[in-house]
């Protein structure tokens, strides 16, 4: 069987060094393997739409940004299939189909809606849209019969809930859909990196974000306000690295050849770590060394942003010609999917006419 990926992003603001490290990268890496025979990368316009409804301008906008972000770090139209999800509409019916095979308390247990819904304060204004956005996610991975689908550990529960929704169809009408797996970030500290400020996640509503496009000015900036130990309040104060956000950072970014480059003091981070550790090393010299390992990292994207940036009549082509492939495949799966459930009845007269003879 040919192997598929189905990812994507919500465009609600640019994309940031979690997506990188989290999604980004592995994508561009997993592209280039030559192991998939289809790469889907989905922006997710509809789904941002269930908690910015009040603000659908804030999601048009962002469109451009993730598609431009998308192309900077690496992703091929060529290979990839990058579309947007509101130009199709059969994700929407695929959507009401599947809204019978999942109970409501079954979604209210979702931890992953459990956590967003807690995040964004709805308490009992819930939006249904917001709610049912497992299901919404379903429609998306099976429309494309993904079978990988690259996820952070956050969005495993996701995942699950789609392979129930696949099982209970298959099981109740017929055989047509791809019970999908999730693939981690093989970087444990990539899982979820922390904003700047600490806090458990990077998030644009948050404001703790290095952003992919952000200029070297910009990165040098926040990495120089970045938490660290706030006991290491001395240069001869032994530190902390556990919860320490530059040392997250420098534990998803850092390799051996930068000590050569920005900081010949020290051969490798343990070195660092037991320094830092034991007191003597002070909070500025890491986040320095940090910024050059992470404005070397964004370098090449930013550079490729700005030539796309040129000519953004070829990205909206590349939008549009991705979104009218993707449109053509999940056409096909909607129509097996109808045909299963026996719902296709002009293809076939007798399923509305036969009691009738």
């Amino acid at each position: 069987m040919e192997k598929t990926i189905l990812t994507g992003d919500r465009p609600t603001g640019r994309l940031h060094l979690g997506h990188y490290v989290g999604s980004l990268k592995r994508r561009v890496e997993l592209q280039n393997s030559g192991n998939y025979k289809n790469i889907y990368i989905m922006i997710a316009d509809a789904q941002a739409l269930t908690d910015n409804f009040d603000n659908p301008e804030k999601v048009r906008q962002n469109i451009m940004e993730v598609a431009l972000d998308y192309l900077s770090v690496g992703l091929d139209p060529k290979i990839s299939t990058i579309f947007i999800q509101s130009q199709i509409v059969e994700l929407t019916e695929l959507t009401f189909y599947y809204l019978n095979l999942v109970t409501l308390a079954r979604l209210q247990l979702n931890p992953t809606v459990k956590s967003e819904i807690q995040m964004r304060d709805f308490k009992s204004s819930i939006p249904v849209g917001f709610l049912c956005y497992p299901i919404s996610q379903a429609a998306d991975i099976t429309a494309f019969k993904a079978d990988t689908v690259p996820v952070g550990e956050d969005q495993l529960p996701m995942i699950e809930q789609t392979r129930e929704i696949v099982r209970k169809f298959n099981h109740i009408y017929d055989e047509v859909l791809i019970e999908p797996k999730a693939l981690l970030p093989d970087n444990q500290v990539c899982m979820r990196l922390p904003g700047i400020d600490g806090k458990a996640k990077m998030s644009k509503s948050l404001g703790n974000c290095i952003y992919l496009s952000d200029s070297a000015e910009e990165v040098q900036k926040k990495i120089m306000s970045m938490y660290t130990d706030p006991l290491h309040l001395k240069v001869t104060d032994p530190g902390h690295i556990e919860g320490n956000t530059v040392f997250t950072y420098l534990d998803a970014f850092c390799k051996p050849e930068h000590f050569e480059k920005y900081w010949n003091e020290y051969k490798s981070l343990d070195e660092v770590k037991e320094h830092y550790q034991r007191g003597g090393l002070g909070d500025v010299k890491v986040k320095r060394f940090l910024a050059s390992i992470v404005n070397e990292e964004l370098e090449p994207i930013r550079a490729r942003r700005k030539e796309y940036e040129k000519d953004i009549e070829s990205v909206y082509d590349i939008l549009k010609d991705g979104t009218e492939r993707a449109k053509e495949v999940a056409a096909k799966t909607l129509c097996e999917v109808k045909n299963a459930m026996k719902l296709n009845y002009f293809d076939n007269k007798e399923l509305i006419t036969e009691r009738m003879v």
